[in-house]
């Protein structure tokens, strides 16, 4: 892995310059590289073999772990195809895109010696990783035999009751949250027909799973941690050539010409990300209102963008700085730098108050304690990452809830997760006659088993700069 790395970046640099004819008329256009059969992450097969040891692992690893953690003997996940719980992505194997007709996944803690029994109620073992319950009946499938039919309907919930009458759980936990999306998964529908089909002596024994599937969502294992190191530099290496004059000619290119050439790379690469990049400028003299939506970019302008990269189900988020060099300048200005070295010290601050065993609202409170002492004008809207884009886990603020945010905020952080650290600062700039310039950074850390916190790749401290 530690050669595939090395090999990467300049891989992706050579090829990140590959575009299409951008939208607006007077907008550059880059060499559209031949070699359409880069792969910076394998083959799709090759891809699908390394999620699904991720699947395995978090099964044979987490799952245990995290239920005995929540208290919970019996967890049930009740789902009909297209309208997936949220947890599905941490439960399904990367060649399944959907749950089959009705799929019921039962998790039984038998014990430290015997382990969680998995069962698939509908659907299939998902590679292995769960044993599933079959129809009874044969179906003729015109002259080609007899195939065993699926489970299908009502008759799924009684195959449910009987399982839950062998094993005889004392709780039954389901995704029912108030509070989080990802443990809400649950759809209203299938309570009611779980319900009448298992009777008032089994819904007594219906519990929340409160914040079991949230965890399981978050965890991540250590092949996990070492391919998301290339998928962040994968994210640098698009905004680095973004944020240059392989794309950008001060002048001429829009903001929109560079946010639509990013999500064009990923389509390039066969990759895809989780929400439309976004491009925006801050300019000496000019308000948010005067650049307007979609500003051509000029020399002296501030660039900030927001990009994620979506590859084997795993998300990135960064936020970078760059700046337009005018005629004969050959770095920013100090002013503009020193707004970037305070966004750098309040990550600093953020990464070492992110401790597990604190709620999101904790590292929030003492985070910006020590942002005030330090005389820091920001805020900090810090978020998990992983499986979702906003990931599941304990939210750290939000950029208009500074005072912290209720019930999600007070999860607790835990080992074996990623944050994307999230958050601006606010400088007074001299040379911009005291005009304040927003340093807006976002930056994806990892949380190791043993709770230390480690940048994803690193972090930016320099600006890039379109020349």
């Amino acid at each position: 892995m530690r050669t595939r790395l090395r090999l990467l970046a300049p891989l992706v640099l050579s090829t990140a310059c590959a575009s299409v004819q951008s939208p607006s008329a007077g907008a550059p256009t880059t060499p559209v590289n031949s070699s359409s059969s880069v792969r910076p992450f394998g083959t799709l097969r090759e891809q699908a073999e390394r999620q699904q040891s991720w699947l395995r692992e978090r099964m044979d690893t987490a799952l245990p772990q995290l239920m005995r953690k929540h208290g919970i003997e019996m967890w049930v996940v009740p789902m009909r195809e297209y309208n997936e719980d949220p947890v599905f992505k941490a439960l399904s194997a990367p060649t399944t895109f959907a749950a089959r007709r009705r799929t019921i996944y039962v998790f039984h803690d038998r014990g430290a010696e015997k382990g969680v029994e998995r069962l698939a109620l509908g659907g299939g073992s998902q590679g292995g990783i769960f044993v599933p319950r079959r129809a009874q009946q044969q179906v003729s499938q015109g002259g080609q035999g007899l195939r065993q039919a699926e489970l299908w309907g009502p008759d799924q919930w009684l195959v449910l009751k009987q399982v839950l009458e062998e094993r005889q759980p004392k709780s039954i936990a389901l995704d029912i949250s108030r509070t989080f999306a990802f443990a809400d998964g649950l759809s209203h529908g299938e309570y009611e027909g779980m319900a009448e089909a298992l009777g008032p002596d089994w819904v007594k024994r219906f519990k929340p799973s409160g914040g079991l599937p949230v965890d399981l969502l978050a965890w991540r294992g250590a092949d996990e941690v070492r391919f998301y190191e290339d998928e962040t530099k994968l994210a640098w290496n698009i905004i680095e050539t973004a944020f240059s004059n392989q794309v950008i000619t001060p002048g001429v290119t829009t903001t929109q010409d560079v946010q639509w050439w990013m999500r064009q790379r990923l389509a390039d690469l066969g990759l895809d990300t989780w929400f439309h990049p976004s491009v925006s400028v801050q300019r000496q003299g000019a308000t948010e209102e005067q650049l307007g939506d979609n500003p051509v970019i000029q020399r002296g302008d501030v660039l900030h963008c927001d990009y994620g990269v979506t590859a084997l189900r795993l998300n990135t988020d960064t936020q970078h700085m760059g700046y337009v060099l005018r005629e004969g300048e050959t770095d920013a200005p100090e002013g503009l730098k020193a707004a970037l070295k305070t966004s750098n010290r309040l990550q600093d601050i953020v990464f070492e108050e992110l401790r597990p065993g604190r709620t999101g609202n904790e590292v929030l409170q003492i985070a910006r304690k020590r942002m005030t002492d330090e005389g820091i004008d920001g805020t900090i809207y810090s978020h998990p990452i992983g499986l979702h884009g906003h990931g599941a886990g304990a939210m750290v603020g939000l950029w208009d809830r500074q005072e912290g945010v209720p019930g999600n905020g007070d999860h607790q952080v835990m080992a074996n997760m990623w944050y994307s650290i999230e958050l601006q600062a606010t400088s007074a700039v001299p040379e911009w006659n005291g005009q304040r310039v927003r340093s807006a950074q976002e930056e994806d850390v990892v949380i190791d088993a043993e709770g230390r916190v480690h940048w994803a790749w690193k972090r930016q401290t320099e600006f890039h700069f379109v020349r």
